[in-house]
Order: C-alpha cells, then structure tokens, then sequence
C-alpha cells in the first residue's frame, strides 16, 4: 500500500476536468492505493498521445510503474477522466493539501459555459 504525495504534470488543459489547469502546471496530490497502474498495448499508447488525451503523467518518480508515466487519461470528448491519484483528498487547505480543487473548479467552469451557451442559443 502506497500513501504518500506525488507531484503530477497536468498535460491536456481543454477537458471538462482540467481546464482551470495550464499545461505544463505541476501539482501534488496523495497517491493512496496498493495496486494499479496504466497498462496499454503500444497502439493504444500512441493514439492516447497522438491525440493528447494524456491528462496528467506522475513526475519526480512514477509509484506504480504505470507505462509512459501516465497518471491520467481521457475520452475523446474530454468530458470524462480517469485518474489514478486522488486530487479529492487535495482538494481544500482543510486536507493538507488544495491542488486537486482544480479538477473540481474545472467541471463546475465547464458546466457553467454549457448552462450559459445553452440559455444564449434558445
């Protein structure tokens, strides 16, 4: 089991879940789990890439040798992320740590601009 902090590179900004994050940003968040990690045929690794679904990828070491650092990915439409960390249990002062709140500040952005282009185009 693996409880510990680890600092992540945000890398796709424009999904519903990341798009309050700059490409590039490094942000910690705790890695608490026993087992698990990205495992993808070459292909699948490439098109992910490709594509720039890679959302996020483990820095300053990888806890669970996930191919290609990879920590976080997302669909094709950007509005669903998988991410192996936990930004929830960063996400206010309170916790000890507040980068996660950006996943959180994301899709409540993303869902306002889709409330406000949904009453602007009635």
């Amino acid at each position: 089991f693996r409880n510990r902090d680890q600092h992540l590179r945000i890398g796709a900004t424009g999904t519903a879940w990341t798009n309050t994050f700059t490409e590039g940003q490094e942000i910690l968040v705790p890695v608490k789990n026993g087992e698990g990690c990205f495992v993808a045929d070459t292909r699948t690794l490439d098109e992910l890439e490709g594509e720039g679904r890679v959302v996020a990828r483990y820095t300053r070491g990888n806890p669970n040798g996930s191919q290609r650092d990879i920590a976080a990915i997302t669909n094709a439409a950007g509005n669903v992320v998988g991410i192996m960390p936990h930004p929830e249990r960063a996400a206010e002062p309170l916790l000890g740590l507040d980068d996660g709140a950006g996943f959180f500040l994301s899709i409540a952005a993303w869902q306002s601009r889709a409330s406000t282009s949904k009453v602007t185009s009635r």
